[in-house]
């Protein structure tokens, strides 16, 4: 009888196996998907490249697929140090397995919005300590961590579908006392958590639209700037209709 010609579905690598020979194997599956392409496009988004693979992100998802939750591997890919290996972490830890003070250590490694992001989006916002994170990284200095904060809440409006209306409402405090944060890549989030709060339901929408009409009158021109285009959204027949205020 023939062989079948169907190929084998490959599942997680085996949990057994030495923390530094699954290691080995993400990051040379990392390195196989790599481009020039990939690792020359990282300049146009403002993404640091001289400690990366050139890898797109459906790529490295992927090769997240092939390990499953593991949060010692996750350890060991965030303390490589590539760019890709970090942003693999993120769909490799086991966010119920994660504490305070990894998140805190995490954080203040970040370098760029990218790996903010996909920490924040896919990670950080899946763990029991998120909420504290908003209040305390809102408070940080640094660009990527304080943006971190924003970043965190902009994910649980999407992800916490437990979460009554007081969080957000306290995250729309701290959004106007960042709103006068002129640096891009704070400011762009402060924008998006703002936004994304008042789509969540009528009564954030409200809440949402009086902190956006306060901004967009503020003398300063970051504050009114964040005011007024989140206001464009929040006020528009899109949003208006999706939360039930029409």
């Amino acid at each position: 009888m023939a062989a079948s010609s169907k190929k084998t579905k490959t599942g997680p690598a085996p949990s057994d196996l030495p923390v530094a020979a699954l290691l080995k194997q993400a990051l040379d599956g990392l390195k196989a998907h790599a481009t020039q392409a990939d690792l020359d496009g990282m300049a146009r988004y403002a993404i640091p490249s001289d400690q990366a693979f050139g890898v797109a992100m459906n790529k490295i998802q992927a090769v997240a697929k092939q390990f499953g939750r593991n949060h010692e591997l996750a350890e060991a890919l965030w303390q490589s140090g590539w760019y890709e290996a970090r942003l693999l972490a993120a769909y490799v830890d086991d966010p119920a397995q994660m504490t305070a003070a990894q998140m805190d250590r995490w954080c203040a490694d970040f370098d760029n919005w990218a790996v903010c992001d996909t920490l924040c989006f896919a990670l950080f916002d899946r763990t029991p300590h998120a909420w504290a994170k908003v209040a305390k990284w809102a408070a940080k200095k640094d660009e990527f961590q304080k943006r971190a904060a924003f970043a965190l809440l902009w994910g649980l409006t999407v992800h916490d579908k437990q979460a009554g209306d007081a969080p957000y409402l306290e995250g729309l405090s701290l959004i106007e006392a960042a709103a006068t944060d002129e640096r891009n890549f704070v400011k762009k989030a402060v924008d998006m958590a703002l936004r994304a709060t008042g789509k969540r339901n009528a009564a954030l929408n409200a809440a949402a639209v009086k902190t956006a009409r306060y901004l967009a009158k503020s003398a300063d021109p970051t504050a009114s700037w964040i005011g007024k285009h989140a206001l464009k959204e929040l006020t528009g027949p899109a949003v208006v209709k999706r939360v039930g205020r029409g």
